[in-house]
């Protein structure tokens, strides 16, 4: 079975990239052969280059490459910054051309809000429509398109496969890579900085947050940097927030291209993990954080409430009080990290290691490849 990817990829700055990076890996352990027709500049095995993202004619330029590679599927992974302007709208007539073709295709759709726009209900709808099968995270986001969508008989595609994470083992003496004590208190934000990440609120916080802790051996980290040249004004505004600090000595910043060591030491060397988004659909940084035993303290978006009474793997903040209170507990309770930390890696064994979402992936895949043509077992030559 051999599966084309639509997508993004390293060393493409994109949290969709790396997402399809670890997919397409964990499939390929399972022997599936994948390529992937990439933006310019993505990179790897059977990765190729065909477009980029404000190209007019993106969708021919896409289509043309991946039916050269002869695909018995074409999956999309869909977010609306990637296929072109007007929301992306480019992605439409590419499903389309494949469908005339007889090419199936899934759509994972990774944005769906628990309020969708008019702009992202119009993308939405044809997505979904021209799809053989979709693809979301989170049960909370098929309910939010039960509402939204104008033909109900179009939730039978839908399909609910979480955010993968891997499996491994934290780095060792992670803190003192950094050059942190020992016995120092970590709490960490990382990420891309952009203003729906509300890095800043937690800064201004922190010196009621250590104040409040009452030791000395505390730390924030503070990890990223801005993709290209967007959102520099929100770095710069963060960078001052941080600087003019009364608690500025206890916080450390981390910037530049983080590479996959320097990512997992980071989160490895922390206590806990600060995701105070105002606007959130699902995390990368949510996997990572679970992957390493990570408790986290979140915002009470739908999304985060959903994931954190699903895992109970940490506390929810909607207030300032209410962040400061939730931090402060983590940092004083080592049993209750512990729990949460359990709580995590289990969640990540049981339910969304990679190789379990893959396997899911599979199963879906094989229905949609002549299902019907065959009544009995398939052997696959790649």
């Amino acid at each position: 079975m051999r599966i084309g990817f639509i997508s993004s990829y390293p060393p493409i700055e994109c949290g969709i990239a790396s997402y399809t990076q670890y997919l397409t890996e964990a499939l390929r352990s399972k022997g599936v052969d994948v390529c992937i027709v990439s933006h310019l500049g993505g990179e790897g095995k059977k990765v190729f280059n065909a477009f980029d993202y404000e190209d007019p004619d993106l969708a021919e330029r896409a289509f043309s490459m991946m039916t050269r590679l002869t695909p018995d599927l074409v999956h999309v992974q869909h977010e609306f910054g990637l296929y072109g302007k007007h929301y992306g709208v480019s992605i439409i007539p590419l499903i389309i051309e494949f469908r005339l073709t007889g090419i199936p295709v899934v759509s994972t759709l990774h944005t769906v809000y628990d309020e969708i726009s008019s702009e992202h209900r119009i993308i939405l709808n044809s997505v979904i429509d021209n799809s053989d099968a979709v693809i979301v995270h989170e049960t909370y986001q098929v309910d939010s398109l039960r509402k939204h969508l104008k033909r109900k008989d179009l939730l039978d595609k839908i399909h609910v496969i979480p955010h993968g994470a891997r499996e491994i083992e934290p780095v060792g003496r992670a803190k003192q890579r950094l050059g942190i004590k020992q016995n120092t208190k970590v709490v960490l934000m990382i990420g891309y900085f952009r203003p729906s990440k509300c890095f800043e609120r937690i800064v201004r916080l922190w010196p009621e947050i250590v104040s409040r802790y009452g030791g000395k051996d505390l730390l924030l980290i503070v990890a990223g940097k801005v993709r290209g040249i967007e959102y520099r004004d929100y770095r710069n505004m963060l960078f001052k927030e941080i600087n003019s600090s009364p608690a500025r000595d206890s916080i450390e910043v981390i910037r530049g291209q983080i590479s996959q060591d320097s990512f997992d030491t980071i989160i490895s060397a922390s206590d806990m993990v600060v995701l105070p988004y105002s606007i959130s659909s699902q995390s990368g940084i949510v996997a990572h954080s679970l992957a390493f035993g990570k408790p986290i303290v979140t915002s009470d978006t739908f999304a985060m409430k959903s994931l954190v009474k699903d895992i109970k793997a940490g506390l929810t903040s909607k207030t300032d009080e209410d962040y400061i209170t939730n931090i402060v507990k983590l940092l004083k309770d080592d049993n209750l990290r512990r729990s949460f930390g359990s709580n995590a890696l289990r969640y990540v064994r049981e339910r969304i290691s990679w190789s379990r979402v893959a396997g899911s992936h599979v199963d879906i895949y094989k229905t949609l490849v002549e299902p019907s043509v065959l009544t009995v077992d398939t052997l696959w030559m790649d």
